[in-house]
């Protein structure tokens, strides 16, 4: 291995030092308690550092959202090819999406700006619409099935989505006060109801 290779190969390892020191202070401390000064102790480094690899703070907390949008894209198409129909891949994905959101809270709270500010600037890549465009689909493809309108689907489909994500990020903001009812048993009922309203 060159001398380019092998300090191309340590900067990489440093960057993505960087990034997963970060998400473990995150994950330990909160979104809002991270700053440079902390990644730079955690990887040992002195923070010009960490500024060598990332602006700023929100430069690293943007790329890790963008991991979490990767991944949760990933996740939705597994859970859609799973089935044939629309109506059961609608369902899928919702189940999908709502396990993300839960077993990888630290992201998805991230991800929406969820009791911080939401990263990116407009910057995010097309995964960040992934879930928007396949409810969309399935949307559209069960109206056009049951001979209803189409130009409805993009109204709907919005309409699921707002749902979906209300009802996550109100368990996830506010555990302590929310209604019992408000958890995976709502959720299925109001994917059954939608699919029925189409």
């Amino acid at each position: 291995m060159g001398l380019h290779e092998r300090r191309q190969r340590e900067k990489e390892s440093i960057r993505a030092n960087i990034l997963q020191a970060a998400f473990t202070l995150a994950k330990t401390e909160g979104w809002a308690s991270l700053s440079m000064r902390k990644i730079a102790d955690a990887i040992e480094y002195s923070a010009p550092v960490v500024y060598d690899y990332f602006e700023n703070k929100e430069a690293i907390l943007f790329e890790i959202s963008l991991d979490g949008f990767h991944n949760l894209h990933i996740e939705l198409l597994k859970a859609q090819k799973k089935h044939d129909s629309p109506e059961d891949q609608l369902v899928a994905i919702v189940d999908a999406y709502w396990n993300f959101a839960f077993k990888n809270k630290e992201y998805y709270q991230l991800m929406f700006g969820l009791g911080m500010q939401c990263c990116g600037k407009g910057q995010m890549k097309k995964e960040f619409s992934s879930f928007q465009e396949m409810i969309y689909e399935c949307t559209y493809d069960i109206i056009k099935k049951n001979g209803s309108n189409p130009d409805n689907a993009c109204h709907m489909s919005h309409a699921l989505f707002s749902a979906v994500h209300g009802m996550i990020s109100i368990m996830m903001m506010r555990t302590a006060d929310i209604p019992a009812t408000m958890n995976k048993t709502t959720l299925d009922e109001t994917v059954s109801a939608f699919i029925k309203s189409l």
